[in-house]
């Protein structure tokens, strides 16, 4: 069957729906099972929402789904509501990303009245990935990525919490709110360094931190490393922390030369991401601008 066929049973199926609700409303259909037929529709619009979907007609999956979730909440079934809140807002992802976070924050509304923060601080998640990539929105990323890890916290669920977290240093450092991503990189690297499973993992997160601190002060990266070979002697012997001792002295030699070669050296074995180049190039630029205000 083709897409404008899927279409047409869908709209049908709507109508269908429309009828029962018009009907349970009537005085005959309080009276003779008013609920039931609101369940009903609810079954139906989901069916609608479904042959939407296959039709790739997002929208109107997205708006079917909410007439569902509205229903449900009408009869108090608030997980059924909640549940066609996701579909609606996984459909509407697809068209509308704005509708889709709307569609996500009612359903975590209904979540933490529930108790469910779980559920919730995962869909928190959603909606920062759709600012992040969708609506190109930074901060509201960043605010549900903290509001998905104070979740996961409250939960005991530390391992979530920090993989949320850990996406708020990256932003914050790329905004240059260098002390808080400095912050979340300690916390998150002490922890790690705490567990037999995640210890491997502590020097990256020390390693990012030191890098944060060079963007502030040459001092402040070289105390924070001190600190952080005390802390995790194991650091001592990454390839990250002599990294960091070359780029300083480098820096105290106003060396830029140096600089670049001993990035270049560690790129070559170990390549550098995008966040890692844009740190290094930040703090390669204050060498240089140090370098002309000398001349």
């Amino acid at each position: 069957m083709d897409n404008s066929g899927k279409e047409k049973e869908a709209e049908a199926l709507m109508a269908e729906a429309d009828k029962k609700i018009k009907s349970s409303k009537s005085f005959f259909g309080t009276l003779f099972g008013g609920s039931s037929r609101s369940e009903e529709a609810c079954e139906i619009y989901v069916r609608a929402a479904n042959m939407y979907k296959m039709a790739k007609n997002w929208s109107a999956a997205g708006n079917a789904f909410a007439q569902a979730a509205h229903l449900h909440l009408q009869m108090q079934s608030k997980h059924d509501a909640a549940t066609n809140l996701i579909d609606a807002g996984n459909a509407f992802k697809k068209a509308d990303p704005q509708e889709a976070i709307n569609c996500l924050n009612r359903a975590i509304e209904i979540y933490t009245d529930m108790g469910r923060f779980t559920i919730a601080a995962k869909h928190h998640i959603t909606i920062a990935e759709i600012y992040e990539t969708e609506l190109l929105d930074i901060d509201k990323a960043i605010a549900h990525y903290e509001q998905a890890a104070d979740y996961y916290k409250g939960e005991e669920s530390t391992s979530s919490a920090n993989k949320c977290l850990l996406k708020v240093a990256t932003y914050a450092a790329q905004l240059e709110q260098y002390q808080k991503a400095i912050e979340i990189y300690e916390q998150v690297g002490t922890y790690a360094m705490d567990s037999t499973l995640l210890k491997y993992s502590a020097k990256d997160h020390f390693f990012k931190a030191a890098l944060c601190h060079f963007c502030v002060d040459t001092l402040n990266a070289k105390l924070a490393v001190q600190k952080y070979e005390e802390m995790f002697p194991a650091f001592s012997d990454s390839r990250e922390c002599k990294l960091l001792k070359k780029l300083l002295d480098a820096c105290e030699e106003q060396n830029v030369d140096a600089y670049t070669d001993s990035v270049k050296e560690f790129d070559s074995i170990s390549r550098l991401d995008q966040w890692l180049t844009t740190m290094l190039l930040r703090i390669k630029k204050t060498i240089q601008d140090d370098e002309e205000s000398l001349r």
